[in-house]
């Protein structure tokens, strides 16, 4: 026998035997429950209503509490929307209506939701940096100038292509936000402002050789300066002069200077190096030959005052003996004269024989005898050997 669907006796299935499963609950009765509840939490309907009334409430009521739970989602939404987060190297800046009200640090916070409140997020650690006077695109091989920013005057009435490349990172994020419009273009502004101001103070020659730390320093100077003065809440990380050189039309004319200024410093160093070579030498010679001519001279005084005092000293003795005096003074000049000499030959009064005194022959022996050992035993036989050379020696000179 088939079951019929409609059949109100329906309580077992007559292959299982097991009990029919209930329906699943209606789910405008859930709908219609959370409405209650949410009505009864902000104050509309009753807390029990009657469960026999199956009548369904009106439909002004219903619609009443729908815009009533969309009112409250909205402002549960609206007040969370609220909450944000300030990452760490940030400031939060605070505006009420469009007015300052405050600079928040990094963690989380909450601000009244827009329209009243708005949070503007400022990154103070991140290097920024411009560029005057090229572009390098991101890529620091490749860079492409600007010659509108990059030419300048100096003071010499000479142009130079300078390129300048400013780090910098947000001071104050109070002034960064309020006081300047658009602080990267005033600061880039305020960078060429001081950069022509710098250049136009030195010349040309002294930008492009060994001024260029200085000029960096003026520029950092200058800028952070007038930055202060803006109140852009900026500050000046680094200045970096990337390159300085005359215009590409006066290059070649411009390194032939270069080298012939090189050229000539070289002859200078050059010529330098000698000078403080031969000055010193020529100083020292002339040094030299004054102190021998002032010890000349010394000596000479010496002598002559000397040879004065000793002529003053012999003319007393010789007026207390002329005689004894005229014979002295011969035999001091005679030693003088036979002290150099290495022969005398000595004439003898009365003969015709001259005398020969071989002094070299005696110095060299009696230098010889000298050196011998002082306690050398001498035979009888040396010394006959001895005598008989000086008797051979003696009759010689008389022969002579």
């Amino acid at each position: 026998m088939s079951w019929d669907d409609s059949d109100k006796d329906k309580k077992k299935d007559p292959w299982s035997g097991r009990k029919q499963q209930q329906t699943p609950p209606d789910l405008d009765e859930i709908i219609r429950s959370i409405q209650e509840k949410l009505s009864m939490l902000f104050g509309g309907g009753e807390k029990n209503p009657p469960r026999g009334n199956n009548k369904k409430p009106s439909e002004s009521s219903v619609s009443g509490k729908n815009v009533g739970m969309l009112i409250a989602v909205a402002a549960i939404v609206w007040l969370a929307s609220g909450i944000y987060i300030v990452d760490e190297g940030n400031r939060g800046v605070i505006l009420r209506f469009g007015g300052y009200q405050d600079t928040t640090l990094p963690g989380p916070h909450w601000r009244f939701p827009q329209p009243i409140d708005t949070a503007i997020i400022v990154n103070v650690d991140q290097q920024r940096f411009i560029e005057v006077g090229y572009r390098s695109g991101g890529n620091q091989q490749s860079t492409s100038g600007v010659r509108k920013e990059a030419l300048m005057l100096t003071e010499d009435e000479n142009i130079i292509d300078v390129r300048l490349a400013v780090q910098y990172k947000v001071k104050n994020a109070q002034d960064y936000v309020f006081n300047v419009r658009a602080p990267e273009v005033t600061l880039k502004q305020a960078t060429e402002s001081a950069l022509r101001a710098v250049i136009g103070k030195n010349k040309m020659d002294f930008v492009l050789t060994e001024g260029r730390s200085e000029v960096v320093a003026k520029v950092e100077v200058e800028l952070q300066k007038m930055l202060d003065d803006y109140g852009t809440g900026l500050i000046i990380s680094s200045v970096n002069l990337v390159e300085a050189q005359p215009p590409e039309e006066v290059q070649g004319a411009f390194s032939d200077a270069i080298k012939a200024r090189e050229d000539e410093q070289r002859f200078i160093n050059e010529s330098q190096a000698y000078s403080n070579e031969v000055i010193p030498k020529a100083r020292g010679t002339a040094s030299r030959v004054v102190q021998e001519a002032e010890a000349y001279e010394q000596r000479v005084v010496a002598e002559a005052k000397g040879d004065a005092s000793r002529f003053n000293q012999l003319l007393v003795q010789y007026e207390v003996a002329p005689e004894v005096t005229r014979k002295r003074l011969y035999l001091e000049t005679m030693e003088v004269v036979l002290g150099n000499s290495r022969k005398v030959i000595m004439d003898v009064k009365g003969g015709n024989n001259l005398m020969y005194l071989p002094i070299d022959k005696l110095m060299e022996s009696s230098s010889s005898s000298s050196k011998s050992p002082p306690n050398r035993f001498i035979t009888p036989s040396e010394k006959t050997t001895s005598a008989n050379t000086s008797q051979d020696a003696r009759d010689r000179g008389r022969g002579r």
